[in-house]
């Protein structure tokens, strides 16, 4: 899953890591990471979005209906 992440979510993701490793209670993102990280979140969630209303008109497969009987039992 990893690999499907934006370079800004992947150093997002890192940062964190680090943080939970070594204990930190801080994680400090200068502005610029702010805004490319704000920018791809936002860009997943439209994303997201896009695909649920997609799912939502489309329609639903039909289904097939199987009968079993015990045989000769």
């Amino acid at each position: 899953m990893e690999s499907n992440l934006t370079i800004h979510l992947k150093m997002f993701n890192d940062k964190v890591k680090l943080m939970n490793s070594s204990q930190s209670k801080q994680l400090m993102l200068s502005a610029q990471e702010a805004r490319n990280l704000h920018a791809d979140l936002f860009d997943l969630l439209n994303h997201c979005s896009t695909l649920s209303r997609r799912l939502e008109s489309t329609p639903v497969a039909n289904t097939v209906d199987v009968k079993m009987d015990g045989g000769t039992w």
